[in-house]
């Protein structure tokens, strides 16, 4: 029997990145589903994958798994929950379970990173110098 995944190897012409840019997607679509397997649906859904073929071998799962999963008959591999988001460029599970544990998607947010924390204290210390600039000197 012939494994369905394909090795880089056998591929002589690698894909691009599977890699979605971010996609906003409406809180109130996101609150309308139902459950997990529906907001993973929404997620891959609005990633517009062409063929979820390219998805499911990307997150290392089988083709009759993940057929069972999208029937609703198995659980999507938690672990493999933050690559799927990843790849579609959305949070729409993460949003989904804040939702349905009652937190207030619209206040969730990112945490700083490390670039970003760099430009904060590089603006604060900037801001700093031309306050200290612009007050007389007092002797």
């Amino acid at each position: 029997m012939k494994s369905k995944i394909l090795h880089a190897i056998d591929d002589p012409q690698p894909g691009l990145p599977l890699v979605r840019k971010d996609q906003a997607v409406d809180h109130r679509v996101i609150a309308a589903q139902k459950t997990m397997l529906n907001a993973i649906r929404l997620c891959i859904s609005v990633a517009g994958f062409e063929a979820e073929k390219q998805l499911y071998a990307e997150l290392g799962i089988d083709a009759g798994h993940w057929s069972r999963i999208m029937r609703g008959e198995a659980h999507f591999p938690v672990d493999k929950l933050l690559r799927l988001m990843d790849l579609c460029g959305n949070e729409v599970p993460l949003l989904w379970l804040a939702h349905a544990r009652n937190y207030d998607m619209a206040s969730l947010r990112l945490r700083e990173c490390e670039l970003e924390r760099q430009l904060r204290e590089s603006r604060e210390e900037a801001a700093a110098l031309r306050r200290a600039l612009i007050q007389p000197v007092v002797a």
